[in-house]
């Protein structure tokens, strides 16, 4: 389970909730005494419609709390596509480049190539985020997320980084409408075959508050519960890896259903 650290002031959740680096290092401790496994730092808000900030100030959020969180001895994913943060997270004890941009800009992939081991989270998203809403995919978008997805892992591949370093975010709520988030999630099981473990990340997204009635004008932390029975199926339905804001409440569903399907195997 990936617990959510968003050091942004935009984020389409949580942003602003916290303003100083003890109040966003207090919270990361309690996603981990909440069960988390992972801790997904991210400074730079890719929600539609957000504004790009320069390497400089996406570092200078990222950097101090990260510095307290390598300490911990867990492993840390960093939520960017800037080669330049990349290479700096990584020289300060990071383990996880999670890139929505799926290290399409130049340089990200030689540097990850150069990298011992760091582990890679390639996500699948159409057009970017400031305008992907405006005109999501069109076509059948199975196919093509797990062509785009096969096609960045060869290109790592390529460059020697080792499969089992690589895994694979199909991009919910990335330049896509609500029916093809839900259909991604009913045909999940069709990128199995790949190899990659899946990444997924359902919580609190747009699409599910369409679906229960608060898409507008409601927080997004008001989607909890559709969050955790979006995590719940794309586990069900194969995911290795859930992303999640709700760490406690979300593992307590997954314990619930990892109980009963033990009964059946």
């Amino acid at each position: 389970m990936m617990g959510i650290v968003n050091l942004t002031p935009d984020s389409f959740s949580d942003g602003g909730q916290r303003t100083s680096d003890a109040e966003q290092i207090r919270f990361a401790e309690q996603l981990l005494r909440d069960g988390a496994d992972i801790l997904d730092l991210g400074a730079e808000s890719t929600r539609p419609g957000s504004t790009p900030v320069t390497a400089g100030e996406e570092l200078a959020r990222l950097a101090p709390v990260l510095r307290e969180a390598v300490r911990w001895n867990v492993p840390i994913s960093i939520d960017t596509y800037k080669p330049t943060v990349m290479q700096a997270a990584l020289d300060m004890g990071a383990d996880i480049i999670n890139d929505v941009w799926a290290l399409r800009f130049a340089g990200a992939v030689e540097l990850v190539a150069k990298h011992p081991s760091c582990g890679v989270c390639l996500m699948h998203m159409n057009g970017e985020p400031a305008t992907m809403q405006a005109n999501p995919m069109t076509g059948n978008v199975v196919v093509a997320v797990k062509d785009f997805l096969a096609q960045r892992s060869q290109v790592l591949n390529k460059n020697k980084v080792a499969k089992n370093r690589i895994v694979w975010d199909v991009g919910i709520g990335f330049g896509k409408t609500p029916e093809q988030n839900f259909e991604l999630l009913a045909k999940q099981a069709s990128f199995l075959p790949s190899g990659y473990p899946l990444l997924c990340a359902w919580s609190r997204k747009s699409s599910l508050g369409k679906i229960i009635g608060m898409d507008k004008d409601v927080p997004a932390a008001k989607r909890m519960v559709a969050s955790i029975a979006a995590a719940t199926l794309a586990v069900e339905r194969g995911a290795r890896l859930v992303r999640v804001h709700d760490v406690l409440a979300t593992r307590q569903a997954l314990q619930v259903w990892a109980a009963a399907r033990k009964q059946f195997d």
